[in-house]
């Protein structure tokens, strides 16, 4: 993969301001047009990502930061590394889901830059022979567009599993390892096996190590053509299998790829680029445009997760210290009640225009009282289902409380991990705790689950844990009803399920349990 352009150099810029700002204007211009034609030629979720990266390169306030250091004497491709890095460094200390923005970011300024010095913008190489790419990272842009015939899996160094170069090829079903450790010292020509099952990379594999290589993935190719099933498991017992999405678009590629109905949907969309809440009206109208997608199958709706780490000025602009700790989900939402009032009705109303079977539930909650408040508060309004997300530890330890007020819990592993280890998503230093098969995670999802069982309620599964076909089988056996992922995942996570026993997933279960790292809880499971 080719090296980032070098930075560039602080000489003083003494022509005509004017005519540079004009100039990276242009840039600007043309490499969100590119960003937006990359994202329609890609489709699904590659084109929100690049939709959202072309917005970066028109911010009207990086563009004024921009513009502002060509007039105190930098050139252009200067200032929009300094003012571009500067807005990294500030999402980067907002931590969380805008930390994992900040790569983004870099990509676009890359972008600029090269168009300002008439050169390609580093990218994916050329091959004609199929390879593997190894790289310190991968640009959503090149992501989305990548030669499914030629590129044959991704190994990069940094990133994590809510990256969104993992993110998107998970969405293009291109097997991908990320944050491997000494990835770049892999030189061009050596032969890898790339397993994202397991995480594991070999090195110069032996011929029985590429030939069961070779066999797993004919099986793969097999199981991919086969006719699409409900997901269960071998001995017959149901696991529906859902799918996460984050607008109406995305319903009828997870309705072709098998998928019985939605775990998560998103609602951000609506709201992270408005400057006020959208109405009830606006809003019913894209939840009815889901639902409808989904007749008498369950679908699963969060309402609005922002505030802190996804700020917005009409719920809460208020600086933090340490925003992945502070007010965010329905904390936001309980000090702006209105905005969460008018949601709840909208989606009752798209509940009582269609015939999907909707569930509602609140984010980041913490206890019994929050979510005795978001329950009550959705039955007064007349939503028929409501529950609560597991994102905070202290849900898990008190599920009894929860699920004894809670129609459902679903559990967002992402957040989960990252609060249950203390480390977070995006910091390279701590990215060996974010791990979801760490014991302390599993013990937790089993709290959930045991809890589930007793109040005879369910308890599902929506983080990106669900996508990974030996977790997913494990997560059953800890007592997950429902198992809700990216819908390229449904096909792998279905065919693992299929092969099992509830039995032996149990029996998976309580061999990761008693591990005590992330790596032996994975062997563990493998060897039970």
């Amino acid at each position: 993969m080719p090296e980032p352009l070098p930075e560039p150099e602080e000489t003083r810029f003494d022509g005509d301001a004017a005519a540079e700002k004009n100039r990276v204007a242009e840039a600007l211009a043309w490499v969100a047009a590119d960003l937006t034609e990359r994202g329609a030629k890609a489709g699904g979720e590659a084109k929100d990502v690049l939709d959202a990266q072309a917005l970066m390169a028109q911010d009207p306030t990086l563009i004024d930061d921009v513009n502002g250091r060509v007039d105190g004497g930098r050139t252009g491709e200067r200032a929009v590394h300094e003012a571009f890095a500067a807005f990294a460094d500030l999402l980067i200390g907002m931590g969380g889901y805008m930390a994992e923005r900040a790569t983004d970011l870099g990509d676009v300024a890359q972008r600029i830059i090269a168009r300002l010095r008439g050169v390609a913008a580093p990218g994916v190489p050329e091959s004609d022979t199929p390879f593997i790419l190894v790289a310190p990272d991968l640009a959503p842009a090149d992501t989305a567009l990548l030669d499914l015939e030629k590129v044959l899996a991704l190994i990069t160094r940094d990133g994590g599993p809510t990256s969104h170069t993992a993110i998107l090829a998970r969405s293009k079903s291109i097997p991908a390892i990320v944050g491997v450790t000494g990835a770049l010292d892999l030189a061009d020509g050596t032969v890898v096996v790339a397993d994202a099952a397991t995480g594991v990379v070999t090195v110069d594999p032996s011929a029985a190590e590429v030939a069961d290589a070779e066999r797993r993935i004919a099986e793969r190719k097999a199981q991919a053509a086969a006719p699409i099933t409900d997901g269960a498991l071998a001995d017959g017992r149901k696991v529906p299998l859902l799918a996460n999405v984050g607008s109406p678009d995305d319903a009828p590629e997870a309705v072709a790829l098998g998928a019985e109905g939605v775990g998560l949907f998103r609602t951000e969309f609506l709201f992270l680029d408005a400057k006020t809440a959208p109405s009830v009206e606006s809003q019913q109208a894209s939840y009815t445009k889901l639902l409808e997608a989904f007749p008498g199958k369950k679908v699963v709706v969060r309402a609005l997760d922002a505030g802190a780490d996804k700020p917005l000025s009409f719920l809460n602009d208020a600086h933090e210290e340490n925003p992945a700790l502070g007010l965010r989900g329905l904390r936001a939402l309980r000090a702006s009640e209105q905005i969460l009032r008018d949601q709840l009705l909208a989606l009752k109303g798209a509940q009582d225009a269609t015939e999907a079977d909707l569930w509602v539930m609140a984010p980041m909650v913490a206890d019994a009282e929050e979510t005795e408040y978001f329950v009550a508060l959705g039955k007064e309004l007349g939503l028929n289902t409501v529950g609560v997300m597991a994102e905070v530890p202290s849900l898990a330890v008190l599920a009894d409380q929860v699920l004894a007020t809670a129609d459902f819990v679903s559990i967002g592993t992402n957040d989960l991990t990252q609060y249950t280890l203390a480390a977070d998503r995006m910091l390279g230093s701590v990215a060996s705790y974010q791990d979801p098969w760490h014991p302390a995670v599993l013990r937790l999802v089993k709290m959930l689950g045991d809890a589930g069982a007793t109040a005879g309620k369910g308890v599902g599964i929506c983080g990106e844990a669900a996508a990974d076909p030996q977790l997913a089988v494990v997560l059953v056996g800890l007592g997950a009803t429902t198992l809700s992922m990216t819908p390229a995942a449904l096909a792998d996570v279905r065919a693992e399920l299929a092969g099992v026993t509830y039995e032996q997933a149990q029996a998976r279960a309580a061999a990761a349990l008693a591990a005590t790292t992330a790596a032996s809880a994975r062997e563990a499971a493998a060897a039970a």
